[in-house]
């Protein structure tokens, strides 16, 4: 489990948000893997409107109550969405010059804050996990600490909005069945590091994790699951709701 937070010179993505919103332009976020080739993450995505988001993360928006909590907020637009449908949400990531985008594009409550610190106890009645938000819990390993934070934050009655996505279709051969080893590591895991310019991050863990994959821990944690919504790419969005004592 990551406890860190993330310094300027180890902040690949800030940096590029940081660029884009200076600028509006960004030179390559790269993303090295060694499971999948290198890859890039097209910045301007992440400077997205209400309008030009994916079903899934409309869906959460919409349905977020209360006092909310975007986690892993990055350049803000999911803050800003809410705030423009006058809900009230406090947004945080480990990223300081993420924090500083969202700040200055006008989130009213942006703080750079580790989810899983133990001195953060703030109580929200939403908690939003978007852009495959199961990743920053890093390993199946760690679902029973995720859904412990879970309860320390959550008001009575509140619930989580997570999506993420099912990894199996990497595994799928021309006969339709699927090439998994069960015997080795849970087939959502996966590593990643990232580069800006000269700026190149940590690796770090990142998991995707399948629905009924989610539903049995969540279970046993003492959390209820909906499957809410399913996406074209083996994506879906669900809520966890905390079961009354």
């Amino acid at each position: 489990m990551n406890y860190s937070l993330l310094s300027p010179d180890k902040d690949p993505m800030g940096a590029a948000i940081a660029d884009y919103q200076k600028r509006g332009k960004a030179s390559k976020l790269r993303v090295f893997s060694s499971f999948f080739d290198e890859d890039e993450i097209p910045v301007s995505q992440l400077f997205r409107s209400f309008g030009e988001m994916p079903p899934l993360e409309k869906t959460a928006l919409q349905l977020a109550t209360g006092k909310i909590l975007d986690c892993g907020a990055g350049s803000g637009c999911h803050s800003l969405a809410l705030q423009n449908m006058g809900k009230e949400v406090k947004a945080i990531d480990i990223s300081p010059l993420s924090v500083e985008t969202m700040q200055r594009r006008g989130v009213k409550q942006a703080s750079q804050i580790n989810l899983f610190d133990n001195h953060f106890i703030e109580k929200f009645d939403t908690i939003l996990m978007l852009m495959n938000g199961s990743g920053i819990i890093g390993k199946l390993a760690y679902m029973p600490l995720f859904f412990n934070k879970m309860k320390q934050i959550l008001n009575p009655g509140g619930c989580i909005y997570m999506d993420s996505s099912d990894l199996r279709y990497l595994f799928e051969e021309e006969d339709g069945s699927i090439a998994i080893d069960l015997a080795g590591d849970y087939y959502g895991e996966v590593d990643f590091q990232m580069q800006y310019k000269q700026i190149k991050g940590e690796p770090f863990d990142w998991l995707y994790i399948d629905f009924q994959t989610l539903k049995l821990y969540a279970t046993q944690s003492g959390f209820t699951v909906e499957l809410i919504e399913e996406g074209e790419h083996y994506d879906y969005l669900a809520r966890l709701s905390l079961l009354s004592d």
